[in-house]
């Protein structure tokens, strides 16, 4: 048996392959022990590294003596990725772009309906359907025949008229006006729905539209003076404190006379709604001619 030599023994060539045995062994240790945990491939066969010629072996792990060589990237794959990159962007801005968007209809409908169930008071605006005030007519003759004045109604909008002649009565309701007296001057009539040449025949018409008896708004009558029972013939007699009272089914509603006026038959605004319960009375004036309106202005009762 060879006696085992100290180092200092050695010589610089033995020295050196010890050296490189020892690595060597330790180097097969790390790649058994990498394969086993999959980290490694071996690429060729373990190589004498005694022999000039021998290159290491690639290792993947962390420390590894040799470094993997860079794969050069493929251009088109490159393009694609780009491409895809791309796509993807444009994807998550629409997305982005379709939300806001929503949130804002979602806002603008929110709106509507916060409007909708809440609307504002409306502002009083004068009536447009009316052209001439109602119950206008010619003089009754001798023998008391009379007809409606167009004379009174501008050219331009006779058309107009005649076409709202032809607007529906509407249908009976518990809440509308049935009957209408004024004690100073000993008027107890029928209140019927609308004021046209027929209804005016029968008793005093309601302008269709103005508001029920006792409710915010104008409640418009009107009447002939001086023929079909000359109902209103003596409103001039009315001073600011009279009483005027509407019946309606349920109820009675009692108004206090404000004031008096007299018109040119195309003044409609008298006819405009108002905010408070408010009675108009209007009718042909003076008597017997014809030529003008008498309106009586009166308020609810508190």
């Amino acid at each position: 048996m060879a006696r085992k030599k100290n180092p200092e023994e050695l010589s610089v060539e033995e020295l050196r392959k010890l050296l490189v045995e020892k690595r060597r062994g330790a180097r097969k240790e790390r790649l058994e022990h990498y394969r086993r945990t999959g980290r490694v491939v071996s690429v060729a066969p373990d190589l004498d590294f005694d022999s000039p010629q021998s290159a290491p072996v690639i290792d993947t792990a962390s420390g590894a003596e040799s470094s993997p060589q860079a794969i050069p990237a493929n251009p088109r794959r490159k393009f694609l990725d780009r491409l895809l990159l791309g796509v993807e962007i444009l994807a998550v801005v629409g997305l982005v772009a379709i939300i806001l968007n929503g949130v804002g209809l979602l806002q603008t409908l929110n709106n509507e309906v916060v409007a909708a169930l809440n609307p504002s008071t409306p502002t009083p605006t004068p009536l447009v359907m009316a052209v001439v005030l109602p119950s206008g007519h010619t003089p009754p003759d001798a023998q008391g025949n009379t007809r409606p004045n167009e004379a009174e109604i501008p050219s331009h909008l006779l058309p107009m008229v005649q076409s709202l002649a032809n607007i529906p009565v509407p249908t009976a309701a518990p809440d509308q006006a049935v009957r209408i007296q004024i004690p100073a001057i000993n008027v107890d009539a029928p209140v019927v729905q609308g004021d046209g040449w027929e209804q005016l025949k029968k008793g005093v018409g309601q302008y269709i539209g103005s508001a029920p008896p006792g409710r915010d708004g104008n409640t418009v009558l009107s009447a002939h003076n001086d023929v079909y029972g000359e109902i209103f013939r003596y409103l001039d007699r009315l001073v600011p404190g009279d009483q005027i009272i509407v019946y309606t089914q349920q109820r009675q509603f009692v108004y206090i006379v404000d004031r008096t006026v007299l018109v040119e038959p195309t003044a409609v605004e008298v006819m405009a709604p108002t905010s408070s319960p408010t009675v108009t009375l209007i009718s042909c004036y003076p008597y017997l001619v014809n030529d003008q309106r008498i309106v009586v202005f009166a308020r609810l009762q508190n």
